[in-house]
């Protein structure tokens, strides 16, 4: 079995690899670095940046901590930004040890399609190349969406591309959408010094989570003082005196030293000859596929974010090992009710299965329980109680629909509930469950029991 595969983020890479342990020939095609948006412009970059500005964090309040610290705790941006490139290039020198191992062809250059079984490679100097294959995977990713009002040029209106890789410090910041990538740099950019503003067209920021964790991240958003303006939208910029002028639909003015505009992902869906073969695309441009990942043309399967739906890389690394055993012959779907996510902000969400209003649209009856961080030891003992966890159950069957974290380790905590969903687990069987104290995890142990009356570090109501 040939399989050539166009794209080596994190649903190509990870394909390439459970196919060539499955036996198959694999060629894999990259334009830029191998790991793709993730390793090279997203989730460990900006995860490298929130360990800096965590342990910032925690250095303000050594004293707390019966630590003593003499002098000035200062930040530096570019030892920030040469540590993160570190950590890439030690990923990136990995994954391509591993395609050796498994002795994948990488080929650098732009792939396109030009049948169903044959891709033509142009490398950077002009050169191309046709690579032939009995099946191919797309895995081509999204890449940050823009609208004309904000063209990026690096400088001051910036993609989040552009935010990893600054020189300096701003001073003020204006970030534009109050969703998971703007959230995360706002507290990420509020940490190292800057004066943080979002604006956000929706009700709420963070509008994908809970109601109650919107609310509490809220509130702690301006226990930071990052400004936060919902139900309105920037109509014009202006550029004066080195500043940039926003002026919002609500007739308010804010000026910033840089925009950072995060208002979602486009799809890289373009020019890489998906209309040349016949295969659908659907309204925002993400490719169609069915159950199995296979596009609407026979032996072409997609994968990860240019497909729409979860754009998260451990999606897409799932949806590339099962679009590969559905390629070598195997009946293989995705579960996405128990897709655990996670929003890197301080504090820390996570989530996983249904929202409450979710489950109450479904017509379903519902319970639910919390418990708040601060009712345990460990979360004293780390200095960090803000924060609690909503469990979301079905009434009559006690099974649990979703698992809701805002606090410390959320993004550790949720795979229990993950488990607990795909499995079909009941809060009874949690509660039934003995956690290691003193934890974090009791968290979800408690909440558990909260859905029942029976919590036993919860005042009786």
């Amino acid at each position: 079995m040939k399989l050539a595969i166009l794209g080596a983020g994190p649903g190509g890479y990870v394909a390439a690899i459970k196919a060539a342990q499955l036996g198959a020939q694999v060629t894999i095609i990259e334009e830029g670095e191998v790991g793709g948006t993730c390793l090279n412009w997203g989730c460990i970059p900006t995860k490298s940046f929130v360990a800096s500005t965590e342990l910032l964090a925690k250095t303000r309040r050594l004293e707390e901590f019966g630590i003593e610290l003499k002098g000035e705790i200062v930040p530096s941006i570019s030892k920030i930004i040469e540590r993160k490139n570190k950590i890439v290039n030690a990923q990136v020198k990995g994954i391509r040890n591993l395609f050796k191992s498994w002795g994948i062809t990488l080929k650098k250059g732009r792939g396109f399609l030009v049948s169903p079984k044959e891709i033509v490679v142009t490398s950077k100097n002009g050169s191309q190349e046709k690579v032939e294959a009995d099946t191919i995977i797309i895995a081509t990713g999204s890449r940050p969406a823009q609208i004309p009002l904000f063209p990026f040029d690096g400088k001051k209106i910036l993609s989040s591309d552009d935010a990893l890789n600054l020189t300096g410090i701003p001073k003020s910041l204006l970030i534009i959408g109050a969703g998971v990538i703007g959230c995360e740099f706002a507290c990420i950019y509020n940490e190292l010094g800057s004066e943080v503003s979002i604006v956000e067209m929706l009700p709420r920021a963070i509008a994908t989570e809970d109601l109650e964790i919107s609310e509490l991240f809220e509130r702690e958003l301006k226990k930071k003082n990052i400004k936060l303006y919902t139900n309105v939208k920037v109509e014009k910029i202006d550029v004066r005196n080195d500043r940039i002028h926003a002026f919002l639909s609500d007739r308010r003015e804010i000026l910033a030293e840089k925009i950072l505009v995060s208002i979602g992902r486009a799809f890289n869906s373009d020019n890489i000859g998906l209309e040349v073969i016949g295969i659908n695309k659907g309204n925002h441009g993400e490719i169609i596929v069915n159950e199995k990942l296979e596009t609407t043309i026979p032996g072409v399967y997609a994968v990860g974010d240019v497909i729409g739906g979860f754009l998260l890389a451990h999606v897409a690394s799932r949806e590339g090992i099962t679009a590969v055993k559905n390629v070598m012959g195997g009946d293989e779907k995705i579960d996405y009710r128990s897709v655990p996510a996670a929003i890197f902000t301080s504090p820390e969400i996570a989530s996983v299965g249904l929202r409450e209003h979710q489950a109450l649209e479904e017509g379903i009856k519902v319970k639910t329980g919390h418990c708040q961080f601060r009712a345990l030891s460990k979360a004293h003992i780390i200095g960090d109680i803000t924060g609690f966890l909503k469990v979301v159950s079905d009434e009559t069957s006690d099974r649990i629909l979703g698992v809701h974290i805002i606090g410390p380790h959320a993004s550790e905590i949720i795979h229990e509930g993950a488990l607990a969903i795909k499995t079909g687990l009941k809060t009874r069987d949690i509660i039934e469950t003995i956690h290691v104290h003193p934890t974090l995890s009791e968290v979800l142990m408690e909440a558990a029991e909260d859905v029942h009356g029976e919590a036993i570090h919860i005042p009786r109501k």
